[in-house]
């Protein structure tokens, strides 16, 4: 590779980079900001769990609507308008007056954070060689786990000495310096692939997942009824339509009908880390900036493994990954789920969960994705990878908020929810097993490249 193409390279995923920890930045950062937020606007415990439920619902809206134009009109002016998006959303959010807003002004965040990961992903599907892909995604990957060191950290020192709303400040002149690398760095040619957006289908998604949530959240029956017939009629209209929001031949490759299911599980194993510090401050009566720098912990020990993980991708593939990253995640959560009311135990399970989702959250289940798409449906088939990332994390929080709040006590209730976890990271350690070794896997890629 010739150094002025390597330097291009890099210089694309600083700029990718930056918007990935943009994003990634406002899922972590509140987690320690939560009391002094319900404070402020008299909110309920129960009520707190939308300050993520919605921000990962509208999520779902943003990627697919980010992904669908990136594939038809190009990856640089949807990105930008991306970054733009969240940008907006975080002046919403530092000025806001009531609840409603602060929540309105989250949504506008997710809508453009949204497009950020899986635009940026497939842009380094069309531009990175095959041969060092897994370390490309790697290293952009890396910055969302920066992003998860950062944010308890900065969450907790803001709220602790200033106020809240200030922590989304530094969103703005990032999203800047962004925009501005875009403008040069990210290529603007699109796959041209042209159809109109499922906005039906959409709408009959998102209320379903809603409907889902609301049940979970406060243990109703008729709400996932619902849910569950919504998203029936979703499944049923995508395989009648010509241009699906979530395209059925996207599943009927067996690689990666399983990586979307497995991504889904992963999503559900993420939704635990949004309450670790909710759960420290409660059993062990830390101070809200105690407990982001615990949880911050599991994060440099992510960030360090994201580098090496996305390199073994490339050496051993991404089946061995994944099973390495499951096992140690669920290890960590179960010394996390039998020990949070000790501090040592508490740090060891920090550390060793840090390590499964360093391998878990890196780059192998997008670098299965870019490989084994072509350039015409690579920002779909990512986003769709998101979506069933996000739906994860929803179900995930719901389902800690759901057992907590039928539990004798929260820390009862904090021991059966990470217990529950447990056994999710069992049954993704089972779909992991189940995937494509290196060897079929490097000839399937191959095979998709000619393609």
């Amino acid at each position: 590779m010739s150094v002025r193409k390597s330097s291009h390279h890099t210089a694309l995923l600083l700029t990718l980079g930056l918007g990935v920890f943009a994003g990634a930045l406002d899922l972590g950062v509140l987690s320690p900001a939560l009391p002094a937020l319900a404070r402020t606007f008299s909110v309920a415990k129960a009520d707190l769990a939308w300050v993520f439920s919605l921000y990962l619902l509208v999520n779902i809206i943003g990627i697919a609507v980010a992904s669908t134009l990136a594939d038809r009109y190009g990856r640089r002016s949807i990105y930008i308008a991306c970054i733009g998006l969240f940008a907006l959303g975080s002046l919403v959010t530092i000025f806001s007056q009531s609840y409603d807003m602060f929540l309105f002004g989250r949504a506008l965040q997710a809508l453009g954070a949204g497009g950020i990961f899986p635009v940026a992903a497939a842009t380094i599907g069309d531009v990175v060689p095959l041969e060092r892909r897994g370390a490309a995604l790697g290293l952009v990957a890396a910055t969302w786990g920066l992003a998860a060191i950062v944010g308890p950290l900065v969450g907790g020192l803001v709220t602790h000495f200033v106020s809240w709303r200030w922590i989304f400040a530094a969103n703005i002149p990032l999203a800047l310096l962004v925009a501005s690398l875009a403008r040069t760095n990210v290529p603007g040619i699109a796959p041209r692939v042209r159809g109109p957006l499922d906005v039906s289908g959409l709408l009959l998604l998102c209320a379903g997942l809603l409907s889902l949530v609301i049940g979970i959240i406060n243990l109703r029956i008729f709400p996932p009824i619902l849910g569950v017939a919504l998203l029936v009629a979703f499944v049923l209209r995508q395989r009648s339509i010509a241009h699906p929001l979530i395209p059925p031949k996207l599943f009927q490759t067996p690689q990666l009908a399983k990586t979307y299911a497995l991504e889904l599980l992963i999503g559900i194993l993420e939704g635990s880390l949004f309450f670790i510090p909710t759960v420290l401050v409660d059993a062990q009566n830390m101070t809200t900036m105690a407990a982001g720098a615990i949880a911050a912990l599991g994060a440099v020990v992510f960030v360090a493994v994201i580098p090496a993980s996305g390199r073994a991708l490339d050496r051993v593939g991404s089946r061995t990954v994944l099973l390495v990253g499951t096992l140690f995640t669920e290890i960590g959560l179960a010394l996390f789920a039998l020990g949070f009311s000790s501090l040592p135990l508490t740090i060891v399970a920090m550390i060793v969960a840090g390590l499964g989702f360093g391998a878990l959250l890196g780059a192998p289940t997008r670098y299965i994705i870019t490989n084994a798409t072509t350039e015409r449906t690579r920002a779909s088939a990512i986003g769709l990878l998101s979506q069933f990332l996000i739906i994860g994390q929803l179900l995930g929080s719901a389902m800690a908020g759901g057992i907590v709040a039928a539990a004798a006590s929260d820390i009862d209730g904090y021991k059966e929810a990470y217990l529950a976890f447990c056994a999710v990271a069992l049954l993704a350690l089972a779909v992991a097993s189940m995937l494509q070794g290196r060897n079929q896997e490097r000839e399937a890629d191959r095979e998709g490249e000619a393609a």
